[in-house]
């Protein structure tokens, strides 16, 4: 897609994903001059608003929601705009949409991108409308962009697969995770193999265990009625957790093109082992928030929140366990564990190594010496290395350091995980985004989980709101002394 001619079109426009993250991350984009000068964004929704009455909606918002507001950037971001009034089903709509985007002498819109900022029940019905109004795969370089959740399970995600591909191609479908567009995430494809030390350990030989945790303060947030039906292991670890997993164990691939990235995630994927049916509750486990306290303020339990089933058994908090059968990892447990109402805002990937193979200092005062760590958090943004040092003194003591290789300098900013994504979109690069083989695999990994679960409609385990979870999520892990590792 040439910078000069792309055009953007943000279905559910005035929604809470556009509000909150889309428009600040395309404004961001436009403070830091990342913005072609000729980008058409056309703002589709159903409210009976003019320019001016999108505008001011557009301003409100991002004095709300983005990284700081400069009128100046602001008038020139609005240049941008267009605000199409419409329905999602009619086909009259569409017709205006491709109007609009059509520029004066041409033939047929230029290469256009279409982010479904919409319910995912509504994926299929606007893609056929799409289709018909000539935005498919006869119409050039168009493409769709669309949010998880990729289906509700892998069924309806092999479904929803099927009908999209009636209407668009593969390369024209871009399924979005905003944390494979986080710096760090993608830093780890640099400290594993831009590093011949680490990737030399980077196995079953030297790793005992990878612990990866994506842990939330706050609560369901209003989104009761999405919420209460697909529940933690759907909203966060079949998608989430399961590409920082790829990435930390994938084999390194032989370019950093789009294609071969993710043909080495799918493999990291198809080698995960099945769970057995007799054994769900040996590898997961799941639980609810009750009331508790969060930042010093009482906050309800889930089931009292507004727009909750009476009794409902769905799950704040998931933790699960996976083995990876292939050479590089073969008997070395994956702990992924996520959850609402938790101690602290956190995302990070621990990898613990083994304990050394000799107890050379069994006879000096050191009882114990705790393996060495790897500790990379996303959330806050920080890698540390944790090893042994020899305390000063005559004595054979040591204590445990920590080496931070912090990467950002000062005065270098943070790009934001959907202004990264966005260019990325805009340049026709995929690398980050995800294939429909890698969200198959994801969900034959978790399906299991999903079946034992739906069959236990009559309890779950709770635990306080702003603990770290239940006591009891460490029973699935392996070893005695495996413990769950909170990073800061």
């Amino acid at each position: 897609m040439s910078a000069c001619n792309c055009q953007f079109v943000i279905f559910g426009a005035t929604g809470d994903l556009a509000s909150k993250k889309l428009l600040p991350a395309l404004y961001h984009l436009q403070c830091a001059g990342r913005m072609p000068e000729a980008m058409r964004i056309v703002a589709f929704g159903r409210r009976p608003w003019d320019d001016a009455a999108w505008q001011a909606f557009l301003r409100q918002e991002l004095e709300s929601y983005a990284s700081g507001f400069h009128p100046e950037h602001f008038d020139a971001f609005c240049q941008h705009f267009h605000y199409v009034q419409g329905e999602l089903h009619d086909p009259e709509s569409y017709g205006k949409l491709s109007a609009l985007l059509t520029r004066e002498g041409a033939e047929r819109p230029d290469d256009t991108t279409f982010y479904l900022a919409i319910r995912p029940g509504e994926f299929v019905p606007v893609v056929q409308q799409l289709s018909a109004a000539g935005f498919n795969r006869d119409s050039g370089s168009h493409r769709i962009v669309i949010e998880k959740p990729f289906g509700d399970d892998l069924e309806s995600a092999i479904q929803l697969n099927e009908q999209l591909h009636r209407h668009f191609n593969e390369d024209q479908i871009y399924r979005i995770d905003h944390y494979l567009g986080k710096e760090i995430v993608q830093n780890l494809i640099a400290f594993r193999f831009a590093n011949l030390p680490i990737e030399s350990v980077w196995n079953r030989n030297y790793i005992d265990h990878v612990q990866i945790t994506v842990a939330e303060d706050f609560g369901i947030e209003n989104r009761a009625g999405y919420y209460d039906q697909a529940g933690a292991l759907r909203d966060m670890l079949q998608n989430h957790l399961m590409q920082i997993l790829t990435l930390v164990a994938m084999e390194p691939p032989p370019s950093l093109e789009a294609d071969a990235l993710r043909d080495e995630k799918v493999k990291v994927l198809r080698s995960i082992r099945p769970i057995p049916k007799t054994a769900i509750h040996a590898y997961a486990m799941r639980a609810q928030y009750g009331p508790g306290q969060v930042n010093g303020k009482h906050v309800p339990g889930y089931q009292n929140e507004p727009g909750v089933e009476a009794n409902s058994v769905t799950e704040t908090y998931v933790a699960a366990k996976f083995y990876i059968d292939n050479w590089r990892w073969r008997g070395v447990p994956f702990y992924l564990r996520t959850g609402k109402r938790l101690a602290a805002k956190t995302s990070s990937v621990a990898i613990r190594f083994r304990h050394t193979p000799q107890q050379l200092f069994r006879e000096t005062s050191i009882e114990h010496i705790e393996p060495n760590w790897i500790l990379l958090s996303l959330q806050p943004e920080s890698l540390k290395i944790e090893i042994y040092v020899k305390e000063p003194g005559l004595e054979m003591r040591i204590r445990p350091i920590q080496l931070n290789a912090s990467y950002r300098r000062d005065g270098e900013k943070e790009l934001d995980a959907y202004e990264a994504l966005l260019l990325d979109v805009m340049e026709g690069d995929r690398a980050l985004f995800i294939r429909f083989d890698e969200v198959e695999w994801a969900w034959r990994a978790v399906d299991p989980i999903l079946k034992a679960w739906s069959r236990e409609t009559d309890y779950i385990s709770t635990y306080p709101a702003g603990s770290w979870g239940p006591e009891e999520a460490s029973r699935i892990m392996d070893q005695e002394d495996q413990y769950w590792r909170s990073i800061f």
